[in-house]
């Protein structure tokens, strides 16, 4: 991942004001360690921090068309470039940067040519000919970006919001499958798939589609120039991932380079179900494993650092962004700067244990489109800064722009929990992948119950943040939590203790917009919550929260809940909270 900083229409255009944006621009450095560049036209400046990944030594941005008239400062990769240059025989091409296509397809087909980028990208790019310019998204909003205003009409674009906040006067989120044009001065998007009306599809589940679709957007991602590896947690999700790199590395032009032999990692407290699930899974594969442990304390440690890189309140996301945060530094260390991770799935498949008490399909497709709609405010964020704090890419199949057409486009009756029927969460994903011929993974593995990843390095993690808020934040506080904090009212101690060190990093009301907020259980959306009436009165992100659902749910919730009887059971599995015990089917995953 690399940092991009763009101002565009500054009424200063002294020496000093390009010193600031400079100065701006290395509170990105972290996103791109590795090269810093800066164009300046008249009142505009495109800045970056590079990351590289692709052609390390020519491909140092901003980039340009042939004459320089066209310039791009870009976050991302694009996976279909060598596709697209084909298309583009009457353009000369300066690096072999998969980015600087963008520049060129500008040239060709002027601002409408967004829909033809196979990859996840945050851009902004001048046009000196007419100082136009365009800035955008990639589809989900995998990749961050931020847009503000200056008080002297400027307009402002970053990765992060930490390069803007300080000097706009209101900054929003940039809208992921969206594109910003001067000429039009607005908004729009530009990502128009079908499932995105929330229309009930209905065309019939094939399995074989579906892996095929997965497989081809794993294969793309291993386009790099350095080393890499995939974040395994042992659940469904990173353990596919794990096992389709190990199937198609050897095939793969990065195997030349730096050898067939797949890294992966995974990081917990000692004794956590990921350690003990990822190790197996690693095992079967053959990997080169690296099990990283972490302590609560060093978690805790670490949370303002993780606030501030992450730029979010939100309870659920610093809880999983933290030892994310912490593993991405060991794996730096290590020389790696990609990796793969499993995210996106859970929202594409319903793989959230309050799915088993969605009540139709057609609350469960709406549920999931809603979720995909919002992964640039929880999981995307998450996945990117943890690791981008430390100049590790994280790439993330799952949100491959065809593999979800795919998903979405299946009747989601199949996608539906259907205890009788044998079906858990996530079953199209797991029957997709159950090859007894040539298995992709272990049963049980293959069938694990979900376990959120917060959850899964260590319930003693969560707890343990919640026994550190205790101590930090009084009855009282609470109390006069709605007039200190009116926006998104932090309901809980833990959500207070946070929400004050988000304040002191960012304190302006436009960053406090930026967080989403409302009522969730299991990672839900408000909606959801409704499914059941004893989830109300136990908000919390985590995925214990899902009462009678959870084999490892809020031990003091269950003994007073009537649905404390494991659903899952009625196919004769049961997952104790230290073991794993498979008779026919297993539960669901784990990211």
């Amino acid at each position: 991942m690399c940092g991009i900083l763009a101002v565009l229409g500054v009424a200063d255009v002294s020496r000093a004001k390009r010193s600031r944006i400079i100065e701006l621009s290395r509170r990105l450095r972290h996103r791109g360690p590795d090269w810093s560049g800066i164009h300046c036209y008249e009142d505009c400046y495109l800045a970056h921090q590079r990351l590289a990944i692709v052609d390390p030594t020519s491909g140092d941005q901003p980039l340009y068309n042939e004459d320089k008239s066209v310039v791009v400062t870009v976050n991302g990769e694009i996976y279909n470039h060598e596709e697209l240059k084909a298309k583009l025989k009457s353009h000369k091409f300066q690096t072999a940067s998969d980015c600087e296509v963008i520049a060129h397809l500008y040239e060709e087909y002027g601002e409408g040519f967004m829909d033809m980028l196979d990859g996840m990208f945050a851009f902004v790019l001048l046009d000196t000919r007419d100082k136009s310019f365009i800035a955008a998204r990639d589809a989900i909003g995998i990749c961050p970006l931020y847009m503000g205003w200056g008080l002297d009409g400027s307009i402002w674009f970053s990765s992060e919001m930490k390069a803007l906040s300080d000097d706009c006067e209101r900054f929003i989120s940039f809208p992921p499958g969206h594109v910003y044009s001067s000429k039009t001065g607005g908004l729009k998007r530009w990502y128009n798939p079908p499932w995105f009306s929330e229309s009930i599809p209905s065309t019939p589940y094939d399995p074989l589609l579906l892996r095929q679709s997965f497989e081809k957007a794993i294969i793309k991602r291993l386009m790099t120039d350095v080393p890499f590896g995939v974040l395994l947690s042992g659940g469904l999700d990173s353990s596919l991932v794990a096992s389709v790199v190990s199937r198609h590395l050897a095939e793969a032009k990065i195997a030349e380079q730096w050898g067939n032999k797949l890294h992966t990692f995974c990081i917990g407290l000692k004794g956590s179900p990921d350690l003990r699930a990822a190790k197996e899974v690693a095992d079967y594969l053959g990997t080169v494993h690296h099990e990283l442990h972490f302590t609560v304390q060093e978690g805790i440690d670490a949370l303002e650092e993780v606030i501030y890189h992450i730029e979010t309140y939100d309870v659920t996301t610093i809880r999983a962004s933290t030892p994310m945060f912490l593993m991405s530094r060991k794996i730096k260390s290590l020389g790696v700067k990609m990796v793969l991770s499993g995210e996106g799935s859970d929202e594409i498949f319903g793989g959230y244990l309050y799915f088993h008490k969605a009540p139709n399909k057609k609350e469960f497709h709406e549920e999931t489109c809603q979720k995909i709609k919002a992964l640039h405010l929880y999981d995307c964020l998450r996945a990117n800064k943890s690791t981008s704090a430390w100049g590790v890419e994280a790439r993330v199949p799952f949100l491959d722009k065809n593999f979800i057409n795919v998903a979405m486009d299946i009747d989601p009756e199949w996608k539906m929990i259907r205890r009788d029927l044998g079906r858990i969460e996530k079953w199209v994903l797991r029957n997709a992948f159950d090859d007894e011929e040539k298995p992709y993974l272990p049963k049980h593995i293959l069938y694990r119950q979900k376990e959120q990843f917060s959850d899964g390095v260590g319930y003693s993690w969560i707890d343990g943040l919640k026994d550190h808020a205790n101590e930090h934040i009084s009855d009282s506080m609470m109390t006069n939590a709605s007039f200190v904090y009116p926006e998104n009212t932090p309901a809980t101690k833990e959500a207070y203790y946070y929400r004050t060190i988000f304040e002191k990093f960012f304190p302006k009301n436009a960053a406090r917009l930026t967080v989403p907020g409302g009522p969730s259980v299991a990672c839900s959306t408000a909606n959801a919550v409704k499914w059941d009436a004893a989830w109300s009165k136990n908000l919390d992100p985590s995925g214990r929260a899902a009462l009678g659902v959870h084999d490892a749910a809020y031990e003091d919730a269950l003994e007073k809940s009537p649905s404390s009887a494991n659903p899952v059971s009625d196919n004769g599995f049961r997952q104790s909270l230290g073991e794993i015990i498979v008779k026919t089917v297993a539960s669901a995953t784990a990211v």
